[in-house]
């Protein structure tokens, strides 16, 4: 009776966690749950992304506990022209497997977009129509990064989702990378997790970031400019705006309307004003369970051997140049709109262009204001911010179209 309780204590010890951590590799592991432990400091202690930070890390400490079964890599690491089975993974896969195939068949991404275009004023942007160029302008640092990746030797798949971190968009990231980085195109060190958190960490970081490079690239006079106020904008307008962006922008870059269109979709039941239900459920329900759907899954394919190597650490570089890039050319388009319009534009407001709405646009009026007290530039980098959102996945559909 002794001898079997004994082997049973055995037993118990050789299959708990704490054995796991003990085998090859195991330290790797620790190390990971220790990332996992600083990303929940940054998401709990300081305030940076918390509705996707803190999932995506408990997504990390979750994965990375030995024999949780909860996530299972080999069988989303498919390579040599198969494709993943999802029959498999419905039968064999744990909790987080089946989450994160909302991931890889890019259904969370649009979702996220059908709430962020319910909770989107479009009206800054549509009352100054310039505001589109600064948009698309902070997009320059996707495209020279995915050029720089390529020259430093990453696959078209992988420079275009590291080069996408520049859009400052998670949910864009995260869907251009699950199309991106699958069969033949995935090299297995870096997938969808590793962008995702690269991405979700710079825009966290955004007021620390953007500030710098704002202050280097304008002079006092320039940050101090004062603009006008914006025009009234028409319930007409704003019904018709998102309707018309679907149509262009599907007919242009037709891989990007599963983004724009449901960005597009809840803008316009917001602003029809006869789906209060939906825009509602849009805005709260669909929205959080989304979110947290996609945080976790997301955090558990952070797993030691994504992070712990040197291409991780050449996402890590190379997003936050393609981040910087972004913002500089935003910022470099706004001093030329300075010019062109003899000083009635501040250049700040560039900086905004990137997508991280509303971030983006609060560091324009905070850097601006700092300069001048008097200065509201708020509403005016709400133009450039959410032509940002649209530029971002415009961005992402030629992306797709140039790497698949």
């Amino acid at each position: 009776m002794i001898e079997k309780f004994l082997d049973t204590l055995v037993d118990l010890a050789a299959e708990s966690g704490i054995a796991g951590f003990l085998a090859d590799g195991g330290w790797k592991n620790l190390i990971m749950i220790g990332i996992s432990f600083i990303f929940m400091y940054l998401a709990i202690g300081k305030g940076y992304e918390p509705l996707l930070l803190l999932p995506i890390s408990f997504g990390m400490m979750l994965t990375n506990l030995p024999f949780t079964e909860m996530y299972h890599p080999e069988l989303w690491n498919i390579s040599g022209g198969a494709t993943i089975d999802y029959g498999e993974i419905l039968h064999e896969g744990g909790l987080l497997d089946i989450l994160y195939m909302g991931v890889k068949l890019q259904v969370y991404p649009p979702l996220i977009f059908l709430g962020i275009g319910a909770m989107t004023d479009f009206a800054p942007l549509i009352a100054n129509p310039k505001s589109f160029l600064l948009g698309a302008a902070a997009q320059g640092g996707i495209f020279l990064t995915f050029i720089g990746a390529a020259l430093l030797g990453f696959n078209a798949a992988e420079a275009g989702s590291i080069a996408i971190i520049g859009g400052a968009d998670g949910p864009t990231a995260i869907y251009v990378s699950s199309k991106l980085l699958t069969g033949d195109n995935a090299s297995g060190a870096i997938d969808t997790g590793t962008i995702a958190l690269a991405a979700y960490t710079y825009m966290a970081l955004v007021p620390i970031i953007q500030p710098p490079i704002m202050k280097a690239l304008t002079t006092k006079k320039e940050r101090q400019v004062k603009m006008g106020q914006l025009r009234p904008v028409s319930k007409t307008e704003k019904i018709i705006f998102p309707i018309a962006v679907t149509i262009v922008i599907a007919l242009l870059v037709p891989s990007a309307a599963p983004l724009v269109g449901m960005l597009m979709l809840g803008n316009l039941m917001k602003e029809s004003g006869v789906c209060d239900r939906l825009v509602k459920t849009a805005q709260n329900e669909l929205m959080n369970i989304i979110t947290i759907f996609l945080g976790i899954s997301v955090g558990a394919t952070t797993t030691a051997d994504k992070i712990l190597n040197t291409k991780f650490l050449g996402v890590i570089l190379l997003g936050v140049a393609a981040f910087c890039l972004g913002t500089a050319s935003g910022v470099l388009f706004g001093k030329l709109m300075y010019i062109f319009t003899k000083g009635k534009v501040n250049p700040l407001i560039g900086s905004a262009g990137v997508s991280a709405v509303p971030m983006a646009a609060r560091v324009s009026q905070n850097v601006g204001q700092k300069e001048n007290p008097t200065n509201y530039l708020l509403m005016h980098a709400m133009g450039p911010n959410v032509a940002g959102v649209i530029g971002s996945a415009v961005a992402a559909g030629v992306l797709l179209s140039i790497c698949v």
